[in-house]
């Protein structure tokens, strides 16, 4: 073997050091999600974590961990505010039991026809403003805020009108969509999403609040529950895509745009590749003999967003930010003839 400069190689080794350098994320965060591993949504946000990757030349990786990874689903935000997560994406109905507003800006049931309107107020009509404002005492910082098409209610009993909610045990987490169960006589259960296919394959629950109809398919939810209400009606919740307002705060300029811009992206994409699963997974169950998909009539509809108003009225007083949040909601629907 030939000898080598010694110029050639300091050369040698320092590139070898460059491209180690080069290599090694300047930032490493872990992100909770409110999905398990095999849901079509959590398989969505860790295609676009490998993205952002891709898109900062390696500088960010994000490491998106599935429900209950580390902490509970209620727990994500101080574990997130304490630097045990970095970040989470999740919905913020979860911590209703710390501010109100958390359920009230997370999910304001019944009131979103579709979820484009929903993105227009967050982004648009000042809801992203009013999140940071309320999540900046907990130590967080909302980047995006991102949602699903309207969800599905797989139910084990089929269910034709509102009045068929009378005394059905249904899975709901805590904040407004428990009470506006509660309102049209059914009697929620608090159960974590994870729990929800045991839940109603042990009979603990008749039926679920439980994201879209592809997500509860995938899961395998169907074979317990074959009268899925769809298309949705009632819930669309929130998706916080959070990050430590520490870390936050310390970023440049550049990654932060490069965040925002990347995961405002995340949300329409979201929305449309469920929707089309979610079409594709009631044409299979059409096909199906064992499971049978309810269109509520829209009567129906109308009597359950009626509750819902008179929820959200009830809401609205319980402190300072849910009525900021009510009067702002409820602006943008009137201004568009949704209310």
């Amino acid at each position: 073997m030939p000898n080598l400069k010694p110029s050639l190689l300091l050369t040698g080794t320092a590139l070898m050091l460059g491209l180690s350098t080069a290599q090694a994320a300047e930032y490493e965060w872990k992100f909770q999600a409110s999905e398990t591993a095999g849901e079509p949504s959590f398989k969505i946000k860790q295609e676009w974590a490998d993205k952002i990757e891709t898109m900062t030349d390696g500088r960010v990786h994000i490491e998106i961990l599935p429900i209950n990874s580390v902490v509970g689903p209620t727990e994500t935000l101080q574990a997130v505010s304490s630097g045990i997560l970095q970040g989470h994406m999740t919905d913020p109905s979860y911590f209703s039991g710390q501010d109100p507003a958390f359920g009230m800006i997370g999910n304001l049931v019944g009131a979103w026809s579709n979820p484009y309107d929903f993105l227009e107020f967050m982004k648009h009509a000042g809801g992203e403003e009013l999140y940071n404002e309320l999540a900046a005492p907990y130590g967080t910082h909302l980047i995006s805020a991102a949602t699903f098409p309207l969800e599905s209610i797989p139910s084990t009993v089929e269910i034709d009108s509102i009045d068929d909610f009378q005394g059905l045990k249904i899975r709901a987490p805590q904040g407004m969509v428990y009470n506006i169960f509660e309102r049209i006589g059914a009697t929620p259960v608090n159960l974590p999403g994870s729990e929800v296919y045991t839940g109603l394959e042990k009979g603990v629950i008749d039926a679920a609040d439980s994201t879209v109809l592809s997500n509860n398919d995938a899961m395998g939810i169907h074979e317990f529950a074959p009268y899925p209400l769809y298309p949705g009606f009632h819930s669309m919740p929130m998706i916080a895509v959070s990050l430590n307002k520490e870390i936050w705060d310390g970023l440049p300029e550049d990654l932060q745009v490069t965040l925002e811009t990347a995961f405002d992206d995340m949300a329409y994409d979201l929305i449309a590749r469920l929707k089309e699963q979610d079409i594709e997974t009631l044409q299979a169950l059409n096909e199906n003999p064992d499971v049978h998909p309810v269109d509520l009539p829209v009567a129906e509809r109308k009597k359950f967003r009626q509750a819902a108003e008179q929820e959200w009225a009830e809401w609205a007083g319980r402190n300072e930010m849910t009525q900021k949040i009510y009067d702002q909601a409820t602006a943008f629907l009137k201004a568009r003839g949704q209310l």
